[in-house]
């Protein structure tokens, strides 16, 4: 290959991701929005908006194993007490550059809806067992200027379908630093 690293697909766009909800016959509904970066943010911008809204982690652990975390907004996470949790080595954020690499989006897009762009499973798969009780769930399609609703079985569908078997964790004990 003379020296070059091996070419990797572009990431998939929110038209691509939509398509692929359709095939799947997924109905979500996506609201329009400013960008935004933070969870207060978020909660400042959908007013009533229903449904679970949650936020998403890119962690690598100390054994360069990726995960992705997701939890509902206002879970209380402190990385200590998750890794004990999930069964991980000591956790920390992975680098925006990794996070471009496996799942395709920048930082305050993080979304399991990124788990289309990790074709090669590289990324383990954590969800709140809250989100999964929960009538509707909410995340970015992709990118931080739209919020995508969607129920979680089908959330789990779509998971399943891009190669992943999420883990599905009560993250209530999960820790009092606020991440």
């Amino acid at each position: 290959m003379n020296g070059q690293t091996p070419h990797r697909p572009a990431p998939a766009t929110q038209d691509r991701l939509f398509a692929l909800l359709a095939e799947l016959g997924i109905d979500t509904t996506t609201h329009r929005h400013r960008p935004v970066f933070t969870v207060e943010e978020s909660r400042d911008l959908r007013g009533l908006m229903p449904g679970a809204h949650c936020k998403s982690l890119f962690l690598k652990d100390k054994k360069s194993v990726l995960w992705l975390v997701v939890a509902l907004e206002n879970r209380k996470l402190d990385l200590k007490a998750l890794s004990a949790i999930i069964g991980s080595a000591r956790l920390s954020f992975a680098s925006p550059d990794r996070l471009m690499e496996y799942l395709g989006v920048i930082p305050g897009s993080v979304t399991p809806f990124a788990l289309i762009n990790d074709r090669e499973r590289h990324v383990r798969v954590i969800l709140d067992a809250d989100i999964i009780a929960a009538e509707i769930a909410n995340f970015h399609p992709l990118s931080n200027d739209a919020t995508t609703a969607i129920p979680p079985g089908e959330l789990l569908r779509f998971i399943s379908h891009c190669g992943h078997e999420p883990q599905i964790v009560d993250l209530s004990g999960a820790g009092e630093s606020a991440i």
